[in-house]
């Protein structure tokens, strides 16, 4: 039967500002806020917005490849909510997107499937700050424990890599910390991770009760206003302000998936294609259906404000799987 489930975690560098809001603002500072972490207070990307995505261009990747009208479109019928009386969810199981994302029969009505992939919220894991020598990518230890790595740093300090030390004192944003000498995880990170090679001598280590702070304080602001169309001028009232993630941030998620051999829908096997052995499949056959999403992710993006040129993010580190991360029973 193979393992219950895999997991694969996904590194990705933002293109663009990412902006994924929170339906409302904080007073005194912007119109629209973006999604935070209710504890921490460093902003994230939901899982329910990287399904959301992730489904449609999963859709949209198959829909491309498909031939003839043997089956319903996978975009944009198996995309989406699927509601629709006439451009629904197709729900067979041999649908690589009704199967991995599930599907639902509407308010009332029995027979829905949960899908075989579930995904986390997206934490940032390295934040761009400028400094006086130079933008620093920002991280600490409770960031750091999400990839498995250990650290710490003193309160009131920060660690440093980078080509010219700086010595005494360095600035993240209006925040002025004492350095502390290089850390050995910080070394080590932008090998593991495959960061941009404009990143590997400039990380910096803070605590996590500085961490928030720092964040929240270099958050990138927009604003924006309608026109007129009959005078071509702002139009009145019409003045609005956003946050967003800057570019270049580093953020982290994970994919977990389950075996569909566990699994049935209408009481017929999973096959996630129809080309493909039901027996042969596993977790990791979920995952390669999960990736097809990630060059749409750097195109397409992920959030609002998609034209305003915002969203865009870059899978730099898909790694893991079932071979290397699972779970249950063989």
């Amino acid at each position: 039967m193979g393992a219950s489930y895999g997991k694969m975690r996904v590194i990705a560098l933002a293109l663009d500002p990412v902006h994924v809001g929170a339906g409302g603002g904080r007073i005194g500072r912007v119109d629209l806020s973006i999604v935070r972490d209710p504890v921490t207070r460093v902003p994230k990307i939901p899982g329910s917005s990287l399904a959301g995505v992730y489904r449609a261009y999963v859709a949209m990747h198959y829909e491309e490849g498909r031939h003839g009208n043997d089956r319903p479109p996978y975009y944009p019928n198996c995309a989406g909510l699927g509601l629709d009386e006439h451009r629904g969810h197709c729900r067979r199981p041999d649908c690589p997107v009704c199967t991995v994302f599930g599907f639902a029969r509407g308010a009332g009505q029995e027979g829905g499937f949960a899908g075989l992939a579930s995904f986390t919220d997206a934490h940032v894991l390295l934040f761009p700050v400028p400094t006086r020598r130079g933008p620093m990518w920002v991280t600490s230890p409770m960031a750091l424990e999400r990839i498995g790595e250990k650290a710490s740093v003193e309160e009131g300090f920060v660690q440093v890599i980078s080509k010219e030390k700086p010595e005494g004192n360095l600035n993240l944003g209006w925040l002025l910390l004492k350095v502390q000498s290089e850390g050995s995880v910080l070394s080590e990170l932008p090998n593991s991770l495959g960061l941009p090679q404009y990143m590997h001598d400039r990380l910096a280590l803070v605590s996590d009760s500085l961490f928030p702070h720092i964040v929240n304080s270099n958050l990138e602001v927009r604003t924006s206003v309608s026109i007129d169309p009959a005078t071509g001028a702002a139009q009145e009232r019409a003045l609005f302000s956003y946050e967003a993630l800057p570019r270049s941030t580093v953020l982290v998620w994970e994919v977990i998936a389950k075996n569909p051999r566990l699994f049935k829908i209408g009481n017929q096997e999973i096959r996630l294609d129809r080309h493909t052995d039901p027996a042969t499949q596993g977790p990791e056959r979920v995952l390669e259906v999960v990736k097809k999403a990630h060059p749409y992710l750097e195109h397409l993006g992920v959030g609002g404000m998609g034209t305003r040129g915002m969203g865009r993010i870059k899978v730099i580190e898909p790694t893991g799987g079932p071979s290397a991360q699972a779970g249950g029973q063989p």
